[in-house]
């Protein structure tokens, strides 16, 4: 069997043939420390102000088959997070491109997040809604056996609504959250009853921590673990390097797929432009895959405008206040 064969028997079979199937159906991101938006709708508005994100993964770079054609994954997320503080309120808007062989995912998500004071510390919950849509380019598609119930050209597309929740727990330099996605599991049948693939419930806990230390170095270390309706774990992890807020290194490991080494710059007078970059090296499955994955990520605070008026003595003949 070619690698095209078998990654497109296992992207077709498992996510549009075999809707029973519990593999990780999200898209998955290196960078999943500065994109928690995407897993837990608590993280909109977590660290005020309003933020930009664009993320773009190029998974398995470089795979052919031997027909001399590709199909690796590639995915673009964009983001915006705010808050309303006076309202004690965080909204968010996700949106995600995800192609992996003859499939292509897209995903629009609003969010909306509570945050209660408890001490030193924020309780946020969160909620959000969107649509999933799902398309197969059956043009793509190079079964091992053809069937023919499959069609041997265009494409077919369905569009589902989703929902996630969610919870955190922020302490500055500390936060743990714990989400579920695709609460109502949308099934796309494409036009057959007969293939009732489901998008699983997703469920995620996030955690990190921020070690100050000397001559303004911080350490992060951090992890995500993952499962897909409770039948299977999987989990990154990472520790991130910064000094001076402006440059970052750090080492990350996806369990059973790949090391990751990623690298950060912070640009302007207030660093409010990150620069990301990381380099993925599979150590699992590269039978079928391709050694290694990049991403390139993209994000910007927007500097809060603070304006404050000093109160200057005026003096006159009668009056001195």
């Amino acid at each position: 069997m070619t690698k095209r064969n078998y990654l497109y028997a296992c992207v077709f079979f498992s996510f549009v043939m075999l809707g029973q199937a519990h593999a990780q159906q999200d898209a998955q991101f290196t960078h999943y420390m500065y994109n928690g938006l995407f897993y837990n709708p608590a993280f909109a508005g977590k660290d005020g102000g309003l933020s930009f994100s664009a993320l773009h993964r190029s998974q398995w770079l470089a795979y052919t088959s031997s027909a001399g054609t590709g199909g690796a994954p590639n995915t673009q997320l964009l983001s915006v997070s705010g808050s309303l503080d006076k309202a004690k309120l965080g909204f968010g808007l996700v949106l995600v491109n995800d192609d992996i062989g003859p499939t292509n995912n897209q995903e629009v998500n609003l969010s909306l997040a509570y945050h209660l004071n408890i001490g030193r510390g924020v309780l946020r919950f969160g909620a959000s809604g969107g649509f999933f849509s799902s398309t197969v380019k059956y043009d793509e598609l190079f079964p091992v056996n053809p069937d023919p119930n499959i069609p041997q050209g265009g494409r077919e597309n369905q569009i589902n609504t989703q929902v996630a929740v969610g919870l955190m727990y922020d302490r500055s330099n500390f936060y743990v959250g714990a989400s579920s996605r695709h609460l109502n599991e949308p099934e796309f049948d494409f036009g057959d009853g007969a293939f009732g693939n489901r998008l699983e419930n997703h469920n995620y806990l996030m955690a990190g921590y921020r070690i100050n230390t000397f001559a303004l170095f911080t350490i992060e270390p951090s992890i995500l673990l993952k499962t897909v309706s409770l039948n299977n774990f999987s989990y990154d992890v990472s520790v991130i390097g910064t000094y001076n807020k402006k440059i970052s290194a750090g080492l990350a490991y996806r369990g059973e797929e790949s090391a990751s080494v990623l690298l950060g710059y912070s640009l302007l007078r207030d660093n409010s432009l990150r620069l990301g970059y990381a380099f993925d090296l599979v150590v699992g499955g590269l039978e079928a895959k391709s050694p290694t994955s990049h991403e390139f990520m993209l994000i910007y605070d927007l500097p809060q405008v603070s304006r404050e008026l000093d109160r200057v003595i005026q003096r006159t003949p009668r009056f001195r206040f």
